[in-house]
């Protein structure tokens, strides 16, 4: 019937075969120059013990096949998990182990482990000298120990654990505190074979809430019964010989995290009733103090489900949150309590408390600190020594002060403000190391007296890592060192009492790899890893970073990639891609700061533009595209003509440069970048085509806020209007490739967004494409997918970019 159809079919109908080509063709494989970057070699993960004297690394293979990708998924309150592992989903496994020594530079193979092992997590033990790794076999996850000083792994026990909400093991001392699946518990519950009644959904009323659109919600009773069996797990203590001490009896735990003197369990357990209009994370829990019997010693918060929630970015839940324990004390608690009932249009001077409680629970909590603004982080050092960090979100304000633990009646001591934004002004990061217990405390120095930060240098140069010491007795940093032209250098860790460093170190043509630095006056280097450039046939690709400003004054930079042995005197401009992703700022001093650095390694990989210097273009990676509210503005109030003026810029300068040919560039971007290069091709002419990966086109279906937009459809109706391309389809004359993953579970990207773009473009007459991925979330996994998105991409630049003729003149953007 469809072949008859096809042969009659008149002009009315030529644009709805255009689906039924598509689907006959099946997985598409590009030029050998763009596979060749799907299957390059990938740097394996890296992993420093406590004792700072060994790297754990991980290798990895190629990226997986669609069989393994598309194999049963179960979409449960926000969670994917895999039916068979009771785990959460994945698909990007460990296939080998090794040991480095960081003093010799040498490296061991880890022997032991399966002939096709799935490692999936790992964790160095406190004192450095095991790591426990999770393993998926062929009924489970399975717990396995690796012994260093032989670099040999082995099972642990025969239980298999459940990694449905985290990894499922934790160590604990010289043992480990593991999520196991329960004994007996049987297959999981029968979907039933036919429905019961209709799911009901009624709301009572009540205050303005903002509740995002996610994905993968409960839909019926059955779902709700199906998540308590994934998520039922055993608590156990399990010794390094593999013997196993039952804690208590199974339930739904989503996390259990043991005190520092090993005698608690802090455990959250889910509860009833459940919610089809919001994720796990906002589902009823219970969290709890329990011995290592299971039983009860301190209930710390029982929280109800939470459908509504004040509207705003900075709103958060009334009651204990962000709960844990002092990594530097034997049992106390910490928690965070809104002081303004989790609500920002509330006037309050007061946002946020820190409360401490320890064992045994009997006193009443005690207020560490109080906070104007949100409570966002707490690192954790000696009774002297703890920072807290606070945030505004409408402001972007960051704070951050020392505190005393044991003397909570002094003032706290203010030790950086600063916006968020402004990356120039960064102090950097206190340096953590693992106390006896294996938990992050801060590093100080010999004496005690000094602190040691790591940042990432941004400056109008670009961005020059560095490590200073601050002292804690005036606040003033020493600058230890920094990373030199022609180098990117990034610390990892600090070594040896502050005399070396270990870094990360890399330049255009030269791949990360790991290298011990002295910080004395003598600078010694010795590098430790060796690995290969891993696109050698791209060896010398050109980098440039550039810098320009936008009509209104703002400073905007982008960085320029050309394929190697392009002269733009000599042989002219090039066909470009330009690849990026708006953000939303509050200064236009932020916003035009330079990001990133001239020297980093040319990385030419599958997933972003540079895969295109392959085939003769050149590339535009990330040219600003600042968005700016200043003051009682909103960003987005402005956000098209900003949009314009960005693009303008960027196609200006690469023409200006002689690189680019103005009627041969091509705008793209990811998520929120395919959002903008919609909006760009609707309300421009800059760009002869656009591909759009995995985006949103249509604010109206995600009324409750999007990206860094706090406000309602119904507060802000002309911005999500005005913002949205899909009500501006008719004005696309460009070619739009639309891309999507078929089970794409990012809030605000549902597939259908691009579904319905391309039917209302197709409708139109517009030249457009779309391409559904099979079994594909919103960062594609398979190596069919990533390499049918290739050719996908090469197709339509080769098509609409390449060999495009020039425009007339009217057409163009005065």
């Amino acid at each position: 019937m469809i072949r008859s159809q096809n042969l009659l079919a008149g002009p009315l109908l030529a644009g709805l075969l255009v689906p039924f080509a598509a689907l006959a063709e099946g997985y598409q494989t590009p030029p050998p120059e763009l596979a060749a970057l799907v299957d390059a070699p990938r740097t394996p993960l890296q992993s420093l013990n406590p004792r700072n004297d060994t790297v754990l690394q991980t290798h990895r293979p190629g990226l997986p096949g669609i069989a393994d990708v598309a194999q049963p998924e179960l979409k449960l309150a926000g969670l994917r998990l895999n039916p068979k592992m009771r785990a959460a989903s994945r698909f990007d496994f460990g296939n080998a182990l090794s040991l480095l020594d960081v003093a010799s530079g040498k490296s061991r193979a880890v022997t032991g482990l399966p002939a096709k092992p799935r490692i999936a997590d790992s964790a160095w033990s406190p004192d450095g000298k095991q790591v426990a790794l999770s393993l998926w076999g062929e009924r489970g996850v399975e717990l396995w120990l690796l012994d260093a000083a032989s670099a040999r792994a082995r099972r642990l026990g025969d239980f298999h654990l459940n990694a449905a909400s985290g990894r499922g093991f934790a160590w604990m001392g010289q043992q480990l505190l593991i999520k196991r699946l329960p004994a007996g518990q049987g297959p999981a519950p029968e979907k039933p074979a036919a429905p019961a009644g209709p799911n009901i959904q009624q709301s009572a009323g009540g205050a303005l809430s903002q509740t995002r659109t996610y994905p993968d919600l409960l839909k019926t009773p059955y779902d709700a019964d199906l998540l308590d069996y994934e998520l039922g797990s055993q608590l156990a203590l399990v010794d390094i010989s593999g013997k196993a001490k039952l804690i208590g009896k199974p339930d739904r735990y989503l996390s259990v995290q043991a005190s520092p003197d090993r005698q608690y369990l802090l455990a959250t357990r889910l509860l009833r009733p459940y919610s089809t209009l919001v994720p796990i994370s906002r589902f009823p829990r219970l969290v709890e103090v329990i011995d290592l019997q299971g039983r009860s010693v301190r209930q710390v918060a029982k929280r109800p489900l939470l459908e509504r929630m004040p509207s705003g970015n900075d709103a958060v839940a009334t009651g204990p949150r962000e709960i844990g324990w002092r990594a530097d004390a034997p049992a106390t608690l910490f928690w965070a309590e809104a002081q303004d009932g989790g609500d920002p249009s509330v006037d309050a001077k007061v946002r946020d408390a820190l409360f401490l409680q320890p064992a045994p629970f009997k006193q009443a909590p005690f207020k560490l600190q109080e906070l104007a603004s949100r409570f966002a982080d707490v690192q954790w050092g000696r009774n002297d020594l703890a920072l807290i960090s606070e945030y505004w979100w409408k402001t972007r304000d960051l704070k951050v002060w020392r505190v005393r633990p044991a003397e909570p009646g002094l003032p706290p001591a203010l030790l950086s403000q600063r916006s968020s934004e402004d990356r120039y002004a960064d102090p950097g990061s206190p340096a953590m190391i693992s106390n006896a217990d294996g938990l992050p405390v801060l590093q100080t120095s010999p004496d005690g007296g000094s602190l040691y930060l790591l940042g990432d240098g941004a400056s109008p140069e670009g961005d020059r890592p560095f490590i200073d010491r601050l002292s804690l007795a005036d606040n003033k940093a020493t600058r230890l060192w920094r990373s030199q032209a022609p180098w990117y250098e990034a610390p990892m860790a600090v070594l040896n009492g502050g005399e070396r460093a270990l870094l990360s170190r890399e330049q255009a043509d030269a791949p990360p790899n790991l290298y011990l630095k002295a910080l004395d006056q003598d600078g010694g280097l010795r590098q430790l890893t060796f690995f290969p450039h891993p696109t050698p046939q791209l060896k010398n690709v050109q980098k440039r970073q550039l810098r320009y400003k936008r009509a209104d004054g703002i400073d905007l930079t982008a960085t320029l990639y050309l394929p190697p042995g392009h002269d733009a005197k000599r042989d002219g401009p090039l066909p470009m891609l330009m690849w990026a992703y708006p953000t939303e700022f509050k200064s236009a001093d932020a916003a035009g700061q330079v990001t990133d650095s001239p020297h980093r390694f040319n990385r030419v990989g599958y997933w972003g533009p540079e895969a295109l210097l392959a085939r003769g273009y050149a590339v535009l990676d990330n040219p600003s595209m600042p968005i700016v509210g200043a003051g009682k503005q909103e960003p987005n109030d402005s956000y098209l003509p900003q949009l314009k003026m960005d693009a303008q810029a960027a196609v200006d300068e690469v023409v200006r440069l002689g690189v680019a040919d103005r009627d041969r560039i091509a705008i793209g971007g990811h998520s929120y970048g395919a959002f903008m290069t919609a909006n760009l091709l609707a309300h421009t002419r800059l760009f002869r085509a656009g591909i759009a990966r995995s985006g949103a086109y249509n604010r109206t279906l995600t009324p409750f806020g999007f990206q860094s937009e706090e406000r309602d459809f119904w507060q802000a109706k002309d911005i999500y209007q005005t913002m949205s391309p899909f009500n501006y389809a008719e004005q696309i004359k460009d070619a739009l490739l639309l891309i999507h993953g078929e089970a794409d579970n990012n809030p605000g990207t549902f597939p259908i967004q691009s579904e319905r773009m391309y039917q209302a473009l197709q409708g139109l007459g517009a030249t457009v494409r779309l391409a559904m991925l099979p079994a594909e979330s919103h960062g594609y996994r398979a190596r069919e997918s990533i390499l049918h998105m290739l050719w996908e991409e090469d197709r339509w630049l080769d098509q609409y970019v390449k060999h495009a003729k020039p425009r007339a003149q009217e057409t163009r953007p005065q």
